[in-house]
């Protein structure tokens, strides 16, 4: 019977076939790409491996480096690349539009800005039906700040512990891991609380959230019942409590962690959470730069596995499929 279930396991992995054949690479050659990058271009944007890819053209699922080799993207481009490389629709979509019109100031209409407002606000439950379009995910988590100091003329943001929201001097006092922190002044009126990791954090049991990854700790929690938020929430009431004042301008939250290593809170949390934050007059924002677009699976936005509804929305990545873009969606 051993011997049967080595036989079937291939140890080998496979690639599925594709007929797609890539163009031949024309440009420099590896060595001097490798030059080029040591030479011209800031060593902040760090490469991974001890000999680096060099990709030279994508098809759907599909990369192809200078050699023709074909690589299976499980990557995504960090979670950005939503609908493959270079779909046939989008492309088509984009080439049309070049034809037509590159820029022109936003103080004039054209219909694409329209239609695509109509199109993306639909998607979201009521009131979050007015959009604000930006260039990055750090410029609309920056916006969605500004907006919130503004809009309840308090100034404390709250944010979780390991939370990513961007690397711009503004956004840098809401990113909480400190591989992206930098010696400089940053972070007035951003406070951190703790992150309510079942996990990794001093609670957590089995059964505390619907993912097939579970904790191997052990859950004692009656049906409807969760220690570990409840746990995890007064954590949030201590920090509300001591660190900021009676009011605040808001709370900000991806729906699971990201960068931080897809960190999924306790069943009721965010509900809870988001209640104490509009008790004390803030805004609540829901980071959903790598969460949006179908990206859980189950549901087209991150804050729909929570059931809640936040006043702010921040969007990126998936929204340009690569292209600079992003927005910021929120009530009238």
């Amino acid at each position: 019977r051993q011997q049967k279930w080595k036989s079937s396991v291939s140890t080998q992995a496979k690639m599925p076939p594709c007929n797609f054949v890539p163009e031949k690479y024309k440009s420099h050659s590896y060595e001097r790409m490798r030059k080029i990058r040591e030479q011209n271009i800031s060593p902040s944007l760090r490469m991974f491996y001890k000999k680096p890819l060099l990709l030279h053209q994508g098809h759907m699922q599909w990369l192809f480096d200078y050699e023709g080799r074909r690589y299976l993207d499980l990557f995504a481009g960090i979670v950005t690349v939503g609908v493959g490389h270079c779909h046939p629709k989008v492309t088509m979509a984009t080439q049309k539009q070049l034809a037509r019109l590159w820029h022109i100031s936003s103080i004039y209409m054209h219909p694409s800005i329209q239609e695509y407002a109509e199109k993306l606000t639909s998607l979201f439950p009521d009131p979050l039906k007015v959009v604000y379009l930006t260039n990055s995910g750090s410029e609309a988590n920056d916006l969605a700040m500004f907006m919130a100091r503004l809009y309840t003329r308090n100034f404390d943001i709250i944010s979780f512990r390991g939370a990513y929201h961007g690397g711009s001097p503004y956004t840098l006092g809401l990113t909480s891991v400190g591989l992206y922190k930098h010696g400089v002044a940053n972070g007035f009126g951003c406070l951190t609380t703790m992150l309510p990791d079942v996990f990794r954090g001093p609670w957590g049991g089995s059964h505390c959230r619907d993912s097939p990854v579970q904790t191997v700790r052990k859950c004692s929690c009656s049906e409807g019942v969760c220690h570990a938020k409840d746990q995890y929430i007064e954590q949030f009431k201590d920090t509300l409590n001591t660190s900021v004042p009676k009011t605040i301008a808001g709370f900000i939250a991806e729906p699971i962690q990201g960068v931080n290593g897809a960190v999924q809170y306790p069943r009721g949390f965010l509900k809870e959470a988001y209640q104490l934050v509009r008790e004390r007059q803030g805004v609540c924002i829901s980071d959903e730069v790598q969460t949006g677009f179908g990206r859980t699976g189950s549901h087209f936005w991150g804050f729909q596995t929570h059931g809640v509804v936040p006043d702010i929305v921040t969007l990126a990545k998936g929204i340009g499929n690569g292209f600079p873009m992003a927005a910021v969606v929120t009530t009238k």
